[in-house]
């Protein structure tokens, strides 16, 4: 069983491809936008930063001071270190869950492969056109369509991050967490860990962690 800060560690190499002094450079993920500028998983027993690879020496120093002088998260103090030389463009911030043990879990999911992913369009032409990127990836399927699906959002060897979505017309019934459950237990089968993250205003999402009685173990902070 993987502590809270192990857990953290393995959250943000899911989340951003690192460089080998450990800062962050991609997301990891298709297309691989630029990373944030900052980042920080936090959790009770610690902190994970991580500081863009190009980020001013300065501005980073600014950031490790305050972040050593303050036990807690000074959101205030590190928006206006990182608004000096230049504009902040997004926050977010949001907690993060890790998937118990989900092997025993029956769901009417289906998984989706290379064989059956026209069952995505045209609901999610995204996941069809990234599948290899994304799996395992499985739908709850309604007239030979998807209505609802979970697949990897980003992944490493150790771990994977869940993406969750039913279109609007069929929330409610239990779809999102029956695909969810499956997307879990086919992780857990695979030695990995299953993760799932999301933000404070996502209200549906943090529904959807509720009914499947994830654990949550920190939150993450991202500035651009």
């Amino acid at each position: 069983m993987y502590s809270d800060q192990e857990l953290m560690e393995m959250h943000s190499k899911v989340l951003f491809q690192h460089t080998e002094t450990g800062k962050i450079r991609f997301i990891n993920e298709p297309p691989y936008e630029i990373a944030p500028r900052f980042y920080i998983g936090s959790t009770k027993k610690g902190k994970v930063i991580r500081y863009l690879d190009n980020l001013n020496r300065q501005i980073v120093k600014d950031l490790q001071h305050v972040m050593d002088v303050n036990s807690d998260l000074p959101i205030a103090e590190i928006i206006q270190i990182l608004s000096k030389d230049q504009q902040i463009n997004n926050v977010w911030i949001g907690p993060a869950y890790v998937f118990q043990n989900v092997s025993k879990v029956t769901t009417n999911a289906t998984k989706i492969t290379e064989a059956n992913k026209h069952y995505l369009l045209p609901n999610f032409p995204y996941t069809y056109e990234e599948l290899a990127y994304k799996e395992p990836c499985y739908a709850v399927i309604e007239n030979n369509l998807a209505v609802s699906i979970c697949c990897s959002a980003r992944q490493t060897e150790e771990a994977a991050e869940a993406s969750v979505t039913t279109l609007e017309y069929f929330r409610g019934k239990g779809y999102g967490v029956a695909v969810a459950n499956a997307w879990a237990a086919d992780v857990q089968s695979q030695g990995r860990t299953a993760l799932y993250s999301t933000s404070w205003e996502n209200f549906a999402s943090k529904r959807v962690a509720q009914k499947l009685k994830l654990v949550e173990y920190g939150m993450d902070l991202h500035i651009r």
